[in-house]
C-alpha cells in the first residue's frame, strides 16, 4: 500500500511540476519566466486570480532574434517580476504540432515567426497584440497600457518604465549645506530618475538626472529653489562622494538589488520619514523580509538579482 501511495504521490507531483516551465532548465528563448504551457490551464488560473494572460508566441528553438528576445526582454529582472505577478504567463511555441498549433491557429498567428505577445483577458479575448518590438522598454510600455484596461498598474513597473524612458542628456547641479539632505529633498520629485552627492568648487552639490519628458529644466529649477537648493549655473569638475544615497545605505533596503530610480525614491522616502516599500516589486519585498545583512544595492543589478534567485 505504501509503495502504491508513493507511486501516486510521485505521479501527482510530476503533473504539478509540468504545469509551469522551470527557468533554471528551459530553452533560452523562454528567458527566465516560469510559463504555463497549456492554454486551458492558463484560462482557469486567470479566472481564479482575476488576472489577464501574458500570452507569448515564440519560436523554440529559434533564430537569433528569438534567442536575443529571451535573453534580453524575458530575462530582464523587473520584466519577469511584472509578467509573473501581474499576469498569468503562457507560452505557445509557433513551430510545434498539437496543442501549440491549435492555439496558434485560433489566434491567427503565423508559424515560424519572430516573438509576438498578446495580452488576453480572463475569457481569452485579445486586448493587445505586441509585435515588431524587441526591447524591454517597448514591451513593458505596451503591457502597461494593456494592463490598465482591466487592472491597476503597480508602482514598480511605472518607475521602471520611467527609468527606461529617461533620456538623461543633461545633468543639473544644485548646491546645499549638506548633499545628503539635498538628495533627500530632490529625490521624490516627479521626473527625477537619479541623484548623486558630491563636491564641486569646494562646495557640496547634488547632481540630478531627470527623465527629460515629464519634468523640464524650468520646473526642476523652480522646485529645487522651493526646497532650499541653489542651482549651479556654471558647473565645474564634479567629484562624487563615497556614500551616495546615504539614508538608503544605512537602512535594511541596502540589502536588496535596486534600480537606480528605486534607489533615488527610497533614499528620499527614508529622509522624509515615509514608507519606501511601496517602490519595491514582489521579489524585492520578499527579500526585504529575509533581513539579509549583506549590502547589495550598489552591485550590478541584473547579476545580483539572478544570483539571489539562484539562476
Amino acid at each position: 500500500m505504501k509503495i502504491l501511495l508513493g507511486t501516486f504521490l510521485v505521479g501527482f507531483m510530476t503533473l504539478i511540476a509540468v504545469e509551469r516551465t522551470e527557468p533554471a532548465n528551459q530553452d533560452k528563448e523562454l528567458g527566465k519566466v516560469s510559463w504555463f504551457r497549456n492554454y486551458d490551464e492558463a484560462i482557469k488560473e486567470a479566472q481564479r486570480l482575476n488576472k489577464p494572460i501574458f500570452c507569448f508566441f515564440q519560436e523554440v528553438p529559434g533564430c537569433a532574434t528569438c534567442r536575443n528576445y529571451g535573453f534580453d526582454v524575458m530575462s530582464d529582472p523587473i520584466m519577469v517580476d511584472f509578467i509573473e505577478n501581474e499576469f498569468i504567463p503562457l507560452c505557445i511555441f509557433n513551430n510545434k504540432k498539437g496543442h501549440d498549433a491549435e492555439i496558434l491557429k485560433m489566434f491567427g498567428e503565423p508559424s515560424w515567426n519572430n516573438p509576438v505577445v498578446r495580452i488576453l483577458d480572463v475569457k481569452g479575448n485579445s486586448v493587445k497584440r505586441i509585435h515588431g518590438k524587441y526591447s524591454t522598454k517597448a514591451v513593458l510600455e505596451e503591457s502597461i497600457h494593456a494592463l490598465k484596461v482591466t487592472n491597476s498598474v503597480p508602482l514598480y513597473a511605472e518607475l521602471y518604465h520611467q527609468e527606461l524612458s529617461a533620456r538623461q542628456k543633461e545633468a543639473l547641479y544644485f548646491q546645499m549645506y549638506c548633499f545628503w539632505s539635498g538628495e533627500g529633498k530632490l529625490g521624490d520629485i516627479e521626473g527625477v530618475v537619479g541623484t548623486e552627492p558630491g563636491w564641486m568648487n569646494g562646495a557640496e552639490v547634488v547632481r540630478v538626472y531627470s527623465d527629460g519628458n515629464e519634468l523640464g529644466k524650468k520646473e526642476l529649477l523652480e522646485e529645487g529653489e522651493k526646497r532650499g537648493l541653489k542651482y549651479v549655473d556654471e558647473p565645474g569638475t564634479f567629484r562624487e562622494d563615497k556614500d551616495p544615497q546615504y539614508y538608503l545605505k544605512n537602512s535594511k533596503y541596502a540589502s536588496i538589488p535596486l534600480l537606480e530610480i528605486q534607489k533615488t525614491r527610497i533614499n528620499s522616502s527614508l529622509y522624509n520619514g515615509n514608507d519606501p516599500s511601496v517602490f519595491l516589486s514582489p521579489s524585492q519585498l520578499k527579500w526585504l523580509d529575509q533581513k539579509s545583512v549583506n549590502s547589495e544595492y550598489e552591485k550590478n543589478f541584473r547579476t545580483t538579482w539572478w544570483t539571489r534567485k539562484g539562476l
